[in-house]
């Protein structure tokens, strides 16, 4: 978060973060959060105080409203437009969570929106807290040097396909490199004709790699 856009988003003051240690919260005298789960099996599973205390505490160090996330692989998968939701949030707050999860009661009583990052399971919510800020910061107004460059992005519906697709390829100097030259039309001057070479692109890599992505959104229940 210390490097690159996120770095230039704080510097210019357009974003800003805060991390919280659930333990400064923990009423344990020896600072535990979390505790054996109920029935039996492997792992730990953070207890409902010291979530519930963090998470009002630090929603009262800001007077802006805050979307709350908890990062679980039970959650919702994280897509662009779901990005482009959150970056439209006055304030994100991100619990990020651990051992085998959180227990269930808190997590009802706080009712936030559950993310995941992907159909694989990681060490905790940490990664992707921080997949999803970097995701966030880069849509704010201001934060990329060029204005199309969020819009034309892989996945955005301003991108390439004019849809939720692949980005097409792209190429800068030198012209030729060890043999491999780059396409003509890139130098044609055409803009029009440039432009419509990307879409075919796009729409032809998403259709071999990610042809999922090409299929009509399912009706609505």
């Amino acid at each position: 978060m210390g490097s690159s856009i996120c770095a230039r988003a704080r510097d210019a003051g357009i974003a800003e973060w805060h991390a919280h240690d659930i333990r400064d919260y923990t009423a344990d005298k020896h600072r535990r959060v979390d505790d054996r789960p109920f029935g039996g099996g492997p792992g730990m599973v953070l207890a409902c105080q010291p979530v519930w205390d963090a998470v009002r505490a630090v929603e009262a160090m800001d007077p802006r409203p805050a979307t709350r996330i908890y990062l679980t692989p039970q959650g919702e998968r994280l897509t662009q437009r779901v990005v482009e939701e959150l970056a439209a949030s006055p304030r994100l707050l991100l619990l990020a969570g651990h051992y085998e999860g959180v227990d269930e009661r808190v997590i009802e009583r706080l009712g936030p929106r559950e993310i995941s990052v992907g159909d694989y399971v990681l060490s905790g919510g940490e990664i992707p807290a921080l997949l999803l800020a970097d995701a966030v910061i880069r849509l704010l107004p201001g934060v990329l040097g060029h204005e199309q460059s969020a819009a034309e992005d892989s996945f955005s519906a301003g991108g390439p396909g004019a849809g939720r697709v692949l980005d097409c390829p792209h190429y800068t100097r030198p012209r030729v490199w060890e043999g491999a030259e780059a396409p003509e039309i890139l130098f044609s001057g055409d803009h029009g004709a440039v432009e419509r070479w990307r879409r075919e692109q796009a729409v032809a890599r998403t259709r071999a790699r990610r042809p999922d992505l090409l299929e009509p959104p399912a009706a609505p229940d």
